[in-house]
């Protein structure tokens, strides 16, 4: 070798460390703004959640923009992000019915819900309840049960739409008392039942509990008599979990982040650590439980992913046993 050899080689060794380093910085994530899709208009309770994640995911990412793409009980915005680049820059704030009950009702869904997404993290959950209008007499839901199967009066109940999980709520309620014909009455979203509940034109509801729903039952515009959950809400204790009185009774709505399938693994689990940090700030934690919510400690990408597959053999049996309809 002679000595341009030695030198062209020497120069080589010499910068290689330093090309290795800016690809390195290049490839660092994220160099520019986040798109969120979030599958509904804006105003609803994962809307809400999803701009509270993206506002503290500021310091960690940099920008997130929220895009609010609406439509086929959250399967519009979803297909989006399972056909988008897997490069991290396109995410789903996905949920309940956009990752299970709405494909499961589509003959051809736009994606494999188990095959299509990389789950990141799971930050919150939004319970249904059996909600009354006060005229109903039942103060309990062992007293409403017996109400709904002795009466002899026709019964229906309000949900948010068909295919949302208010109506796999009031499915698997009639399920498990056995009463197939409580009649199921769609609205277009919760305000327009809720109204009517108010107003007497229906006598139940089965809908997600937030703050304006807890509103009405404390001012005594609705009866609340159990919310569809593991355990009591932190929000509200003094109401009781429906399976205190009738076990199976769970219809949540999970809300959280995903990407597409593919996206590289170190950018999940750097979005992953970002979500986990952000959920130890206990104002976080206190912005979900003012709007009814309570937050989730599946924060890992694994965890994530298990409680989705559980969920999906949980739910998908009563949605096929119910007969229930798309939107």
């Amino acid at each position: 070798m002679d000595r341009r050899d030695c030198i062209r080689w020497g120069g080589a060794a010499i910068l290689a460390p330093l090309v290795g380093a800016r690809a390195f910085a290049q490839s660092a994530y994220p160099q520019g703004p986040i798109r969120l899709i979030v599958p509904y208009a804006p105003g609803g309770v994962v809307d809400s959640v999803a701009r509270n994640w993206a506002e503290r995911m500021k310091a960690p990412l940099g920008t997130v923009v929220v895009d609010n793409r609406g439509g086929g009980g959250g399967t519009i915005g979803a297909t989006a992000v399972a056909h988008a680049t897997a490069d991290g820059y396109t995410l789903l704030f996905g949920d309940t019915s956009s990752q299970i009950i709405a494909p499961s009702l589509m003959q051809s869904p736009p994606y494999d819900i188990a095959k299509d997404f990389a789950a990141i993290a799971m930050i919150a959950t939004s319970s249904t309840a059996i909600v009354v209008h006060p005229s109903v007499p039942a103060n309990t839901l062992d007293e409403f049960i017996k109400y709904a199967k002795t009466s002899g009066k026709p019964l229906s109940y309000a949900s948010a739409g068909a295919g949302t999980v208010t109506n796999l709520a009031g499915e698997l309620f009639k399920q498990l008392i056995g009463k197939p014909d409580i009649q199921h009455v769609p609205y277009r979203g919760a305000g327009p039942g809720l109204i009517d509940l108010m107003a007497g034109v229906v006598p139940m509801m089965t809908p997600n509990i937030t703050s304006q729903v807890l509103g009405f039952h404390r001012a005594g515009k609705v009866r609340i008599l159990a919310v569809c959950a593991p355990a009591r809400l932190k929000a509200a204790p003094e109401i009781p979990a429906a399976v205190e009185t009738l076990p199976g009774l769970v219809v949540q709505l999970g809300a959280g982040v995903f990407a597409p399938a593919g996206t590289p693994p170190q950018i999940i689990e750097q979005v992953s650590a970002a979500t986990a940090k952000a959920m130890q700030d206990a104002d976080f934690e206190r912005v979900l439980e003012a709007g009814g919510l309570e937050a989730r400690a599946d924060l890992t990408p694994a965890g994530a992913q298990a409680f989705l597959a559980a969920e999906r053999e949980r739910l998908v049996p009563i949605i096929k046993a119910a007969g229930m309809q798309a939107q």
